[in-house]
């Protein structure tokens, strides 16, 4: 079952919150949209199939549905939240044509952005447009090709789905290799070729995550919150955060507790 409820409508676009409660791990019928959408997830991953590309899609990896093109869904891990972006016109949408890949990588500030920008309802009229124009599209645009064998991107993403999942026996990179029948050199090079980015970042990466969807719903016990997402102290949830998004977790808690950021803010450049 998918429920889709409207949080902003403008004339060029509307963003909607759907909730997945399916838990299936077989392909669900193709489905196509009539314009262009941009699909970030809040919570939970499944996964798609996008014209024979399949990709798991979670907090760091949102996907681009282009008008007109089928894509299949499957919830092997139960249910999911995500953000809908579906744009209502081409007036925003110049250049997405030469975004090959329907995998969009999210890095920290862009999930940042994502979590204000469903608090910027009271003005849909500019604060939600700039919002979109200056995080989402420039994001989407800069997306690298990917050109990984199939048998590459299906072990990264196994990989992924592991981390995500918290899994067993993958405490550590070693670990990780063997429950995947695999080398570490192998799994470190393909990750990284695939994901852009090394196992142990994407581990930090999903932990901030995890960091910012508690911060959002309110916490306040940075120190629990810490050693809760299985860090070694509140130190080091701090400096983990502060690479990640240029702003240690009290400033992510002002941020999303004022709902308003400038986009130089959420790029670092604003004040610590």
């Amino acid at each position: 079952m998918r429920t889709a409820r409207r949080l902003i409508e403008s004339p060029h676009f509307v963003i909607c919150a759907v909730e997945c409660a399916d838990d299936h791990a077989g392909w669900s019928a193709p489905e196509t949209s009539p314009a262009a959408q941009v699909v970030l997830v809040r919570r939970g991953r499944f996964r798609l199939d996008s014209q024979g590309r399949q990709m798991t899609v979670e907090p760091t990896t949102g996907y681009l549905h282009r008008p007109g093109q089928e894509i299949r869904f499957a919830h092997p891990a139960g249910g999911d939240v995500c953000t809908s972006i579906t744009f209502t016109g081409d007036v925003l949408t110049a250049g997405l044509d030469a975004v090959r890949s329907p995998a969009l990588r999210v890095d920290a500030r862009l999930e940042l952005a994502h979590h204000l920008l469903l608090r910027t309802s009271a003005d849909p009229d500019f604060a939600a447009v700039e919002a979109v124009l200056d995080l989402l599209l420039p994001a989407l645009r800069e997306q690298p090709e990917d050109v990984s064998p199939p048998g590459r991107r299906e072990l990264a993403d196994r990989a992924r789905e592991a981390i995500v999942a918290d899994e067993p026996g993958c405490a550590n990179l070693i670990a990780l290799a063997h429950r995947l029948q695999t080398s570490p050199s192998h799994l470190s090079h393909t990750f990284r070729h695939h994901v852009g980015m090394p196992v142990s970042r994407y581990r930090n990466r999903i932990r901030v995550s995890r960091a910012l969807t508690r911060l959002d719903q309110g916490e306040t016990d940075l120190a629990a919150l810490a050693v809760g997402l299985g860090f070694s102290d509140q130190a080091h949830l701090t400096r983990v955060m502060r690479d990640e998004l240029g702003h240690t977790p009290g400033r992510v808690r002002t941020l999303l507790s004022s709902g308003a950021a400038t986009s130089a803010q959420l790029q670092g450049k604003g004040r610590p």
